[in-house]
């Protein structure tokens, strides 16, 4: 048996906290964590016995467990009582990474409704795109959120504002409340998150109650798997309260999922930015005495890059990982060189996931630096053909995963779930190979997407608003290779014959129709035509051949 057999059977042994159990999901048999918590309100309710324990830090602003709790069911019952959230209605919430956004969403599912976290990057018909697709019955907003969405007949929460209404709607708040009445079950539809799409339109993926319960667990597992494998004792790891700072927004899937989800589990601490910026960060590791790191690897690779990195205490700081987009290979070389004897992690996730479910720490990361890592012991992953067949060990196919935190489907997406979601396992879209060791190396990218700084970007929704500049002929967007980001969103156009733009004209006309960080900070352009197959698809692959050399 090999120390990680040893290590898994150790942890998932009959009696421990890791302990696994088969069951039924849509008529699948898969592995769960036996003693995860089986709804949120399950995992809500638990985390009260933390209680006076300092839960979220945002500036100078502190929010206890219990004062968490209170402020949650009190806003669930007024939810319930004051605006008619009833079981299944969508409430989306809209908002940087304030307190109220962690209340607002917890007290959304304490009521039985489904969180429609919204990107605060958006625009203003990005958002209403989310809300009007999801069928949101209520929107919780930050004021600047909330002037963005003016008028948009969606009756509204607004806080962080001149008029807003938080404080008025929430009331009084009394010890004694409880949570509203509502039966809520493990396979109850809880959160809806927008994901990529290659047609350039968002999907919401739909997850359960377990999903949220299981999230956290397996997060907990990988941590503690890690540490049983670089010969501690999880026991004496898992006494020790992690104070995290989170980089990232919680409306990804990294930030709740991955982050705050196993915050509520374990009773951490959780250390909120207005934005990320690497010189505030050093100074709240500093402050704070932040023990973990957790976001995408461009926020690990500019704190270490930091001019100021050198002034701060930092040592603290025992961990750093990071997931949602590539790692530059040079972030491990740099984390062990700046940051001796931290443990570094790289996890592999997707909305589709509930974030986390392979994973990379310690010294299976230093050893593999190129891998994913192993999956959770509750994760079964394999490796297919197009024609969803198992390729043998070492060929590249399709990584697809099967597990608990596998969610429900695509909100009022038949045919996109029926295609994702095949006989219990997803379809990650991505390709990958597997080693004989079980170590998963993803490939490439089956799907057309950008992924700049942890931000997925959609090159079709991209190429279609290109598309409306009455210059534009043709046009294709590429992902550009970028140490700090990641990648960067390129784009390679023709224009019509006679016509003219310059590329600070089109970045212009985009920045008006997209978000910020979805415009081309590159554009080339072409005159003869893109290079395409036989049934008129661009060959991107050719295209950044040509225009990067890769």
């Amino acid at each position: 048996m090999t120390a990680i057999e040893q290590v898994q059977a150790q942890l998932t042994a009959p009696g421990q906290l890791f302990e696994m159990e088969e069951i039924q999901v849509a008529g699948t048999t898969i592995r769960a964590w036996k003693h995860a918590p089986a709804t949120f309100r399950a995992l809500l309710e638990t985390s009260r016995f933390h209680g006076e324990q300092t839960f979220v830090v945002y500036e100078d602003q502190r929010l206890t467990f219990e004062e968490h709790f209170l402020l949650a069911a009190t806003l669930a019952n007024r939810l319930v009582d004051d605006y008619g959230i009833r079981k299944g209605d969508r409430v989306a919430i809209a908002m940087r990474n304030y307190p109220e956004w962690i209340v607002a969403f917890s007290a959304t599912l304490a009521a039985g409704a489904v969180a429609v976290p919204l990107n605060a990057w958006w625009t203003r018909q990005e958002l209403e795109y989310g809300l009007t697709d999801s069928g949101a019955k209520l929107l919780i907003a930050d004021g600047e959120r909330a002037e963005r969405l003016a008028g948009g007949g969606v009756p509204t929460i607004v806080t962080r504002a001149d008029d807003a209404n938080w404080a008025e709607v929430i009331g009084e708040v009394v010890p004694d409340v409880t949570l509203p009445d509502v039966e809520v079950g493990p396979d109850d539809p809880a959160t809806i998150f927008y994901t990529s799409g290659t047609t350039g339109r968002s999907k919401g993926a739909l997850g359960s109650h377990r999903n949220l319960g299981q999230a956290p667990m397996t997060v907990a597992y990988a941590l503690m798997s890690s540490v049983a494998l670089g010969g501690k004792d999880p026991a004496e790891a898992a006494a020790v309260r992690r104070v995290t700072l989170l980089t990232v927004p919680l409306f990804h899937t990294t930030g709740c999922f991955a982050v705050l989800m196993p915050t509520f589990l374990t009773g951490g601490q959780l250390v909120l930015m207005y934005k990320w910026d690497p010189k505030r960060a050093l100074e709240l590791i500093e402050r704070e005495k932040i023990t973990t790191m957790s976001g995408v690897p461009t926020n690990a690779w500019q704190l270490l890059s930091h001019p100021d990195f050198g002034e701060h205490d930092i040592s603290s700081l025992t961990a750093i990982s990071y997931g949602g987009a590539p790692a530059p290979p040079k972030l491990l070389e740099r984390i062990t060189e700046l940051l001796p004897n931290r443990t570094p992690g790289n996890g592999y996730g997707m909305t589709e996931t509930t974030a986390l479910a392979v994973y990379n720490s310690g010294r299976n990361y230093i050893a593999k630096p190129e891998s994913i890592g192993l999956p959770a012991a509750v994760i079964d992953i394999k490796v297919c053909d197009p024609q969803g067949v198992e390729v043998p060990v070492g060929q590249v196919g399709e990584l697809c995963v099967r597990g608990p935190i596998v969610i429900m489907g695509y909100w009022n997406r038949p045919d996109a779930t029926a295609e994702t979601f095949v006989n219990g396992w997803l379809h990650t879209g991505d390709l990958a190979r597997v080693d004989e060791e079980g170590f998963v190396y993803i490939v490439d990218r089956a799907k057309d997407m950008v992924i700049r700084g942890g931000e997925n970007v959609y090159c079709a929704e991209v190429e279609a608003a290109l598309f409306e500049h009455a210059a534009i002929d043709d046009a294709a967007v590429i992902g550009i290779p970028d140490d700090e980001m990641g990648e960067q969103v390129g784009a390679v156009v023709r224009l019509k014959p006679g016509a003219t733009a310059t590329v600070e004209e089109l970045q212009s006309f985009l920045s008006e129709r997209i978000a910020k960080f979805k415009v081309p900070v590159r554009i080339w352009f072409r005159e003869t035509e893109l290079p395409r197959n036989p049934g008129g698809k661009i060959l991107k692959t050719h295209l950044r051949r040509e225009t990067l050399g890769l």
